[in-house]
């Protein structure tokens, strides 16, 4: 297979990926467009299939695909300037990362504690004042953030 002039399939086959979001991330901007043949198919060169593979690791790394499309257009125009890159913005996802995790253990504590003590009905345990879901805290954290829609 040729570095250039690969066409849909075989790069999205090479990175993973379905053609329709090859061509989704085309549309977005993320993935130039490719050269056409003579007959008007998309020719794509072996760099396409490394920027996909970009893109779908950056996302598995919990980045979104706005913050992938920033990170790569950082990457495109340095020239010597100072642009939030990769080690700024991963910095701040490790930081939400920390913090989802967080939420995750007092989440699991929370659930064990409903486990150990034998919740069984919902209502039922928020009436004991020995029930250890936090339905109070979820309450007055609701009711501090307003009307959500």
């Amino acid at each position: 297979m040729s570095a250039v002039g690969m066409r849909s399939g075989q790069v999205a086959d090479a990175a993973g990926v379905n053609i329709q979001t090859l061509r989704y991330y085309e549309r977005r901007g993320l993935l130039a467009e490719p050269d056409r043949s003579p007959g008007g198919h998309r020719l794509y060169g072996e760099e396409a299939v490394t920027v996909l593979r970009v893109i779908k690791a950056a996302q598995r790394l919990g980045f979104t695909l706005e913050e992938v499309a920033e990170l790569l257009e950082a990457g495109r125009h340095r020239h010597g300037r100072r642009v939030a890159g990769l080690q700024e913005r991963a910095v701040a996802k490790l930081a939400e990362v920390d913090a989802k995790i967080a939420d995750l253990y007092t989440i699991r504590a929370a659930l064990l504690s409903a486990v150990e003590v034998g919740c069984d009905d919902l209502t039922v345990c928020a009436s004991m004042p020995s029930c250890p879901l936090p339905f109070t805290e979820l309450a007055e954290e609701n009711r501090h953030a307003g009307p959500c829609c």
